[in-house]
């Protein structure tokens, strides 16, 4: 467990409980469709669990805006349905089994139709968002999706390349699972007409707090079994995706250590991974990984400084603290 929370995360979940259980109903509704198939989809997606975290950043910046009309519910649901369809995407690239403890829904269905639903899900999302006629929601939105694709892509041009940056990976992530928590929280800025300091604090807010989400996520991936995270120990190397750990080791290593991670990368074994996770031991590789985490909390949690003390604040420092204080 990465444990560095000021607020137990169990509190904003329940400030929010109300507006949750909406956005799930939300959520339900959206997966409706002729074709009977997505919605049996997307009852697996849904009954499969999910903290939701993504709809509860829109939901948390809507209430620190002062917002209090009725369309943060639907627009949460939106978010949550893009990523969904991101996932399915991603497991299939990524030929991945599990998700979240279960089987992954391609492995149920096949590629093609889970491929299709990821379609219907990405183009339900802004069909109904189209419906709210604001110019920038969609531009959130049509932004948002678009860099995550390409956070996709350049990051299978980065397989198995240890010669990947830190700043390369940054963007990745940053592209992968920052901007649509960005776009959540400047949707929340939005629909209450905030100020552009504000709104732009908010979208920063965002991005710095979902790269270290997923900075987390990656750093967790060498951490975890399968049973506490739903996905196996190390299943990041052995996909040939070079996250922090793996830039940072290869930063500190002897140069025979260098051509071994190499070969193991290049060959993936559970005797090759116990090999990486003793080299992270001994060059605290973890460690330096974490704190480089929390440098980017710190950040994201600097920003909401344009507004003041409230509950609500306190609400989405946490959610920033949670990024990096979660067992799974």
């Amino acid at each position: 467990m990465i444990n560095n929370q000021t607020m137990d995360i169990k509190k904003v979940f329940n400030a929010y409980d109300t507006d949750l259980r909406l956005v799930e109903t939300e959520l339900g509704e959206l997966f409706k469709s002729d074709a009977p198939l997505i919605p049996l989809v997307g009852k697996y997606l849904l009954e499969s669990g999910g903290k939701r975290l993504r709809p509860l950043f829109l939901l948390s910046s809507a209430r620190l805006a002062g917002y209090k009309g009725p369309d943060h519910i639907i627009l949460a649901g939106i978010i949550e349905l893009i990523h969904m369809a991101s996932l399915l995407h991603d497991d299939v690239v990524d030929g991945a089994k599990i998700r979240r403890g279960m089987p992954a829904a391609h492995s149920v269905w096949g590629n093609q139709v889970v491929i299709l639903v990821g379609d219907f899900l990405y183009s339900n999302a802004l069909k109904k968002a189209v419906s709210f006629r604001s110019q920038r929601i969609m531009e959130a939105l049509s932004e948002a999706t678009t860099s995550m694709t390409e956070g996709e892509i350049l990051q299978l041009q980065k397989t198995s390349d240890i010669s990947i940056t830190e700043d390369e990976y940054i963007k990745i992530i940053s592209a992968k699972t920052g901007i649509l928590i960005s776009a959540a929280c400047r949707i929340g800025a939005i629909l209450n007409l905030c100020s552009s300091p504000e709104e732009n604090a908010l979208a920063r807010f965002g991005l710095k707090s979902g790269t270290a989400f997923q900075m987390a996520d990656d750093i967790l991936d060498y951490m975890a079994e399968e049973n506490e995270l739903g996905k196996r120990l190390g299943k990041d190397i052995e996909e040939g995706k070079i996250t922090l750990p793996l830039i940072y080791l290869f930063k500190n290593a002897s140069d025979t250590e260098k051509e071994e991670i190499k070969l193991i990368i290049e060959n993936f074994s559970e005797a090759g991974l116990r090999r990486v996770l003793a080299l992270f031991k001994r060059y605290s590789v973890l460690e330096e990984s974490l704190k480089r985490a929390q440098d980017i909390v710190n950040e994201a949690k600097a920003e909401l400084s344009v507004f003041p003390d409230s509950p609500e604040r306190d609400y989405m420092l946490c959610l920033a603290d949670y990024a990096i204080s979660r067992e799974k």
